[in-house]
């Protein structure tokens, strides 16, 4: 049985910067302490917890089921006290007014709901209009002044500079594939090895167009054997091994509907991040509103 007062907030993130990472070493240096901190961390909460939360790989760390569920509540935890350090406690409650926001259908499903929900905490009267749009359609509103702001995926955009824009998160891509893959036996994985299987490709969020220009810059083209343009008909595939995918972390799960086991490896190729993105019109004079929400994105993503 757990024992709350052996579990410190350092050790949450420790947990949490090794989850993100997916290895020990990586995670130290985000949180700029030693390997042997992060180690001691973990064993430390998985002795509280009495489950194991990592499954130690040749490659790194993946969560187990149980590490998935404690990481939700641990993320909740770390995120409550960063709002409760920076929000402006007096005014936040009293700011009324309305965001007009696009974001596109990944940021949407895997990035806005928890931050949208600890937003309202924040700032109760103020109302949230949130639009679902493709990249294009929200970079044509911002510019004609439609959009206080919008949220994309922005490393998919060819032309930033009509923006002022900020970087939220960059998420690695990995290779996603079935625990019995012959992949996953492999010491390395590069990309001319995923050309000789069966690639599941997603074409959401311009998913085909990012997907094709790491592959052209290498001279190699995948082996599509599906198109999907939804997320859990490309896990249910992944997890049955018709094929694997690549993909970025802010859309993995470690299991599809079915309840089968989907893994994710780090490529040796160096694949570009996935970046998603605020952006908003030059000059624009926002709502306050909007200036706090904008405020609030940029350093909840940062802590």
């Amino acid at each position: 049985m757990a024992k709350g007062k052996d579990i410190s907030m350092r050790q949450l993130r420790y947990f949490v910067a090794a989850a993100d990472a997916g290895q020990f070493s990586q995670a130290a240096l985000k949180v700029h302490v030693s390997q042997s901190a992060i180690t001691a961390a973990v064993l430390q909460l998985e002795e509280s917890l009495g489950v194991s939360l990592f499954e130690r790989l040749p490659y790194g760390v993946a969560l187990t089921a149980e590490g998935h569920k404690f990481a939700q509540h641990a993320r909740h935890i770390l995120d409550t006290l960063q709002d409760a350090l920076s929000e402006p406690l007096f005014l936040s409650h009293v700011m009324q007014g309305e965001v007009r926001v696009g974001a596109s259908y990944t940021v949407l499903g895997y990035f806005l709901p928890s931050l949208l929900a600890r937003f309202k905490r924040s700032y109760p009267q103020v109302e949230i209009d949130l639009i679902d749009m493709d990249r294009e359609s929200i970079e044509t509103a911002v510019a004609d002044g439609r959009l206080d702001l919008g949220l994309a995926i922005i490393s998919n955009s060819p032309d930033l500079s009509r923006f002022e824009h900020h970087v939220l998160i960059r998420s690695r891509r990995q290779l996603w594939l079935a625990s019995q893959h012959p992949l996953m036996t492999a010491t390395s994985v590069t990309l001319e090895d995923v050309a000789r299987h069966a690639y599941i490709l997603a074409t959401v969020d311009e998913g085909d167009v990012s997907t094709s220009r790491y592959w052209d810059a290498r001279g190699l083209v995948p082996d599509v054997a599906f198109r999907t343009s939804s997320m859990e008909a490309l896990r249910g595939l992944v997890a049955h091994g018709f094929g694997v995918t690549i993909l970025s972390d802010m859309l993995y799960r470690a299991w599809s509907l079915e309840g089968k086991k989907i893994e994710a490896r780090p490529l040796a190729d160096a694949i570009p991040s996935m970046e998603l993105g605020l952006i908003w019109r030059p000059g624009a004079s926002l709502s306050e509103p909007a200036q706090a929400f904008r405020q609030f994105l940029i350093m909840a993503c940062a802590s």
